[in-house]
């Protein structure tokens, strides 16, 4: 038996996974990493996998990057941990105070959570407790797109739409209108990005207009709705939202958990918007991949809203134990070091390029409806049928497919459905992005080629695909 056997074997009898049907491992091997170093990842018999989802969308600048490795060395040597209420610690000031510089003017306050569920819980209860705070408790409700995601606890779920993770809970979600997203894979022939998400943004006009009154916030992935398919649209949507916010006395929160640090071509995606949320919620590259820690930034005046005597009960009394810690901000600072002093942003837009050369010609595959990108994310959607961009069947679950011929070849891709997508470490070179689209045509040849024969339910929701 073969080491990644044996590590196999013992994983499966002690683990649950997350995102995981554990029946699934009955025939599909789980692999087991001992090490990584760049955008590889290195299994116990000495196979490689080029990490092209850059492992769940964290990882920055590769695998045991030497300047945040050794940014955490050093820390650790001097605090790895002390509670963050009454007491600080150089790290997380340094970090906080960076971030302050960074985001969009007027976001200048930060505070602390572990991932970016917890961080979109923050954002909402500020929210909530700012109108309480300001004597306007019936406003506490949250307008969101359809096809989103923001997370999966309770109150993220609630503001989130895509099926697979929120129709089982539905009972204890709490009560949120739903705005059709601006989506542009669905916009109509010959119809461009920016003239489409013009005309979706009416059904938002006339929701605020309707219920601005009860509303709190509205709550964005702004440009990308990743977790829902790698669907995109154009900046001018976020721009005529926070006109409308403003004009309605609603809060805007940005989750830019996924795409912000760099993902949809400029360090945060409401930048391209020329916008300011009164909510940013970042995460995940955060650390560059290395340490959970999530950062709700917001304005003096939400601030100023809980900023009382305690006897009021105005305080924002949220917390989380390993809020701010230290390692981690040691993380986010050599990552946002790396950010700076390797003019990364800009380097990017080759390496973007370089991914829409490399898969032009998947445009004109049969199989394939668009291929679409913002910055240093691309999405390959996968149907039935091109001219009527009819999907297949979930149950058939295609993009297994891709995902099993790549591991083959070394390579991680994880489909969301039928949707393969490139989301790679700012370290990938251009030969590698070549590989990359090479292993993706071969896989999506694969699974559209081959018949599958699979019962279809018809009291089956019909967006229940593989979660990516």
């Amino acid at each position: 038996m073969g080491l990644n056997q044996q590590w196999m074997q013992r994983d499966l009898k002690v683990l649950w996974h997350p995102c995981t049907q554990m029946k699934d491992h009955e025939q599909l091997p789980l692999i087991p990493i001992k090490r990584g170093e760049g955008v590889w990842l290195e299994d116990f018999e000495g196979k490689r996998y080029l990490d092209a989802v850059s492992s769940w969308w964290v990882n920055a600048f590769g695998h045991a990057n030497p300047r945040i490795n050794q940014r955490i060395k050093d820390q650790v040597d001097q605090l790895e941990h002390v509670i963050l209420a009454g007491f600080s610690h150089q790290p997380v000031i340094e970090l906080s105070e960076r971030l302050v510089q960074i985001t969009p003017a007027g976001l200048d306050r930060v505070f602390y959570s572990d991932n970016g569920s917890s961080c979109i819980e923050v954002a909402l209860k500020m929210s909530f407790h700012y109108w309480l705070n300001k004597g306007q408790p019936e406003k506490k409700r949250f307008v969101t797109l359809s096809n989103s995601y923001h997370g999966e606890t309770i109150a993220a779920m609630s503001v989130g739409d895509v099926p697979l993770f929120t129709e089982t809970y539905k009972a204890l979600l709490l009560d949120t209108i739903k705005v059709p997203s601006p989506d542009c894979y669905l916009r109509p022939e010959g119809m461009g990005w920016e003239e489409h998400s013009r005309n979706l943004f009416a059904a938002m006009e006339q929701t605020l207009a309707e219920h601005h009154a009860s509303v709190a916030a509205v709550i964005v992935e702004p440009l990308i709705q990743g977790a829902g398919g790698m669907r995109m649209y154009h900046p001018v949507y976020l721009k005529l939202l926070r006109e409308a916010c403003d004009r309605y006395g609603v809060h805007l929160i940005h989750d830019e958990i996924a795409v912000g640090f760099g993902r949809t071509g400029t360090m945060f995606a409401c930048e391209q918007a020329g916008i300011r949320p009164d909510f940013l919620c970042l995460s995940k590259a955060l650390t560059g991949g290395y340490l959970p820690l999530a950062a709700c930034l917001t304005t003096n005046e939400v601030y100023s809203a809980f900023y009382d005597d305690y006897p009021t009960l105005r305080a924002f009394l949220h917390s989380h134990s390993y809020t701010g810690n230290p390692l981690a901000c040691a993380a986010a600072l050599a990552t946002l070091d790396i950010f700076e002093q390797d003019n990364v942003i800009e380097a990017n837009k080759a390496l973007a390029q370089r991914m829409a050369t490399a898969t032009a010609h998947l445009v004109d595959h049969r199989h394939v409806a668009e291929v679409r990108q913002t910055g240093m994310a691309l999405a390959i959607e996968m149907v039935q049928d091109k001219a009527s961009k009819s999907a297949y069947p979930w149950q058939e679950r295609r993009g297994l497919k891709v995902f099993e011929h790549a591991l083959s070849r070394g390579a991680l891709l994880r489909p969301l459905g039928s949707v393969v997508y490139f989301l790679p470490p700012y370290v990938i070179t251009p030969e590698q992005i070549d590989f990359l689209a090479q292993v993706a045509t071969e896989g999506i040849d694969i699974a559209t080629r081959s018949s599958v024969s699979v019962a279809v339910p018809a009291d089956f929701h019909p967006d229940f695909r593989d979660p990516g």
